[in-house]
């Protein structure tokens, strides 16, 4: 199954299953080869007159606190019906406001093997104390290429699904529903 397609899928069980009074609107969802991701947008706190950043995103932060708490046996039992239906983990997240918390997301290990000068950049970011590891160092340069790139991976990402469509109407697809 294609991601595009997998992606409907799961977005229309979400609206059949998820609670209507939890999310404004519907939730974000992401999907990778090993998890779902879903973040819905909850109101922000309600504070009189003039206040202060920090006093704005602590409000935010007790609200999406408030809300895992609520939510947590539902979610549980969501995630796990929707697991089992994919075979892939799911991870919760909340917007309130000015503030994005994403509760407890799979981190995958990834293999690769880098030659000496990629090696070096990562560690140039580990003495630097920018990251803890070469791990964390890898995930770094990834965000950093995320954030500098994403119209030409949102381009990229949409070319892959068309190659994906073309690849379903082809004649093997025809013979597959005709037996």
């Amino acid at each position: 199954m294609n991601t595009q397609h997998e992606g409907e899928r799961v977005r229309g069980w979400l609206t059949g299953r998820l609670p209507s009074a939890w999310f404004e609107g519907e939730p974000e969802v992401s999907i990778d080869r090993d998890e779902i991701l879903v973040v819905g947008t909850i109101p922000a706190p309600q504070q009189d007159g003039e206040v202060s950043a920090a006093a704005r995103s602590a409000a935010e932060e007790g609200r999406i606190k408030q809300f895992r708490e609520d939510t947590r046996e539902k979610r549980i039992e969501i995630a796990r019906e929707l697991e089992h239906a994919t075979r892939k983990k799911v991870a919760w997240g909340v917007q309130a406001g000015g503030t994005r918390t994403v509760f407890t997301s799979l981190s995958a290990p990834v293999m690769t093997r880098l030659r000496q000068p990629e090696r070096q950049v990562l560690d140039t970011l580990v003495d630097a104390g920018v990251a803890r590891s070469r791990s964390d160092a890898l995930g770094w340069c990834v965000k950093l290429v995320a954030q500098h790139s994403e119209s030409w991976l949102a381009e990229l990402r949409d070319a892959m699904a068309k190659v994906e469509d073309v690849r379903r109407a082809g004649p093997d697809a025809t013979a597959a529903t005709e037996s």
